[in-house]
């Protein structure tokens, strides 16, 4: 959602957190990776502009940040 939110492709994502496209593709399918893998997509979402919001009893989003 967040990827789509930034009009970011996949390859785009992936050049930002310096990873691969299979790795994107992975987490969007929900397969489990190194806690290391997702902190350096998270930081290139929120730098790219998404904040990430906690569980407020309708489960975790994100939303853009406003310029």
């Amino acid at each position: 959602m967040a990827r789509v939110a930034l009009d970011l492709s996949v390859r785009d994502l992936a050049t930002l957190a310096n990873v691969s496209t299979n790795t994107i593709s992975r987490l969007e399918r929900g397969d489990e990776l190194k806690p290391r893998t997702v902190d350096a997509i998270r930081a290139a979402l929120e730098t790219a502009g998404v904040i990430f919001i906690d569980e407020n009893g309708e489960g975790p989003g994100v939303r853009l940040r406003k310029s």
